[in-house]
């Protein structure tokens, strides 16, 4: 009996071990089902045979602006949709927060800005970014086509939020899905996320 407050905390310290990395590359992504912009509804394991980019975004964010009106989101958006990548864009603030959009909003900012993801998920609950441990705008994903998380981290290699580093930054996304396709190791699976922090209810 002297010894179930150990095995009780050890057993806690495992489960919290593995809470904390819940999401880790190397390991198959999270399914969900989230709802678009549009209405309409989507599951990870619909895509199944695809390459997944998951994008979490917040036009209110300094760091989301500086690739949304430098182009480079939506250039990236179109030249991998394009080779037949799943692109989805997250939006997980919270209703009040900044980045929040109602559907009709995100459609009209996305006419707007010119931007072509597959689709933009809202997700006011925080739920999806929760499970996939989202933390910054952006935290970008990658998922191959057996549905295992092969890239999570940062856009790029250059942690701010000025435009002009753009053009000579290595774009990590690119980088992994150039790989991939290629049937080449990645070479670069993680990267620490930089960007405002995601606005999730009660933070």
């Amino acid at each position: 009996m002297r010894h179930l407050p150990i095995l009780t905390i050890a057993a806690l310290c495992a489960a919290l071990t593995l809470s904390a990395w819940a999401v880790k590359v190397g390991d198959p992504a999270p399914d969900f089902t989230a709802t678009d912009s549009n209405g309409q509804t989507h599951k990870l394991s619909e895509y199944r045979g695809k390459f997944v980019v998951l994008e979490w975004t917040n036009n209110g964010c300094p760091y989301t602006r500086k690739h949304y009106t430098s182009g480079n989101m939506q250039n990236l958006q179109k030249e991998w949709t394009t080779k037949g990548v799943v692109w989805l864009t997250v939006l997980s603030s919270s209703p009040g927060a900044q980045g929040y959009m109602t559907a009709s909003a995100e459609n009209s900012y996305i006419q707007q800005v010119h931007a072509s993801p597959t689709a933009a998920l809202l997700d006011p609950s925080g739920a999806l970014g929760h499970e996939y441990e989202a933390r910054t705008t952006p935290d970008m994903y990658v998922i191959d086509p057996a549905g295992k998380l092969i890239y999570s981290g940062a856009i790029d290699d250059h942690p701010n939020d000025d435009p002009s580093d753009i053009p000579h930054s290595k774009n990590y996304v690119s980088a992994a899905l150039t790989e991939a396709m290629s049937g080449q190791p990645i070479a670069i699976a993680y990267t620490r996320p930089y960007g405002c922090s995601v606005k999730y209810h009660g933070d």
